[in-house]
């Protein structure tokens, strides 16, 4: 499971630590959306699901303040699959977690071409030329 703890290059991390701020920010208000909503119908806990949301959006911010450590990639997948799960909840949250999804996995795969190419250029740039 090398994608689980790929090692990850300065690019990659900071990419990825920024979709996940984005996407904690994103739960937050959900999660504020759906203490409203059930406030509003009388269906479920309000109180419930906004404690729900605020840790979601905390796990974001966490695993996002990780990136550069070892912990900061398993714990943005575990992130990834309860942004997912939080349409069971706020359903409009699926297009939410899919978007987020998609980024991940696009940083996933594009982040290390460019730590590749950036480190490339350095050692370049490093030689000397006759």
């Amino acid at each position: 499971m090398s994608w689980l703890r790929a090692p990850l290059g300065k690019f990659t991390w900071r990419m990825l630590a920024t979709v996940l701020f984005g996407q904690g920010l994103s739960v937050l208000l959900g999660a504020t959306l759906a203490r409203s909503v059930a406030a509003t119908t009388g269906e479920g806990d309000p109180g419930g699901q906004l404690w729900a949301g605020l840790a979601l959006g905390l796990l974001c911010f966490a695993a996002a303040g990780g990136m550069r450590r070892g912990w900061g990639l398993p714990l943005g997948w575990v992130a990834q699959a309860l942004t997912l799960a939080s349409a069971l909840i706020v359903p409009l949250m699926l297009w939410v977690g899919l978007m987020f999804l998609a980024l991940w996995i696009y940083c996933l795969r594009k982040g290390p071409q460019i730590d590749a190419a950036v480190a490339a250029r350095d050692a370049e740039a490093a030689t000397p030329s006759a």
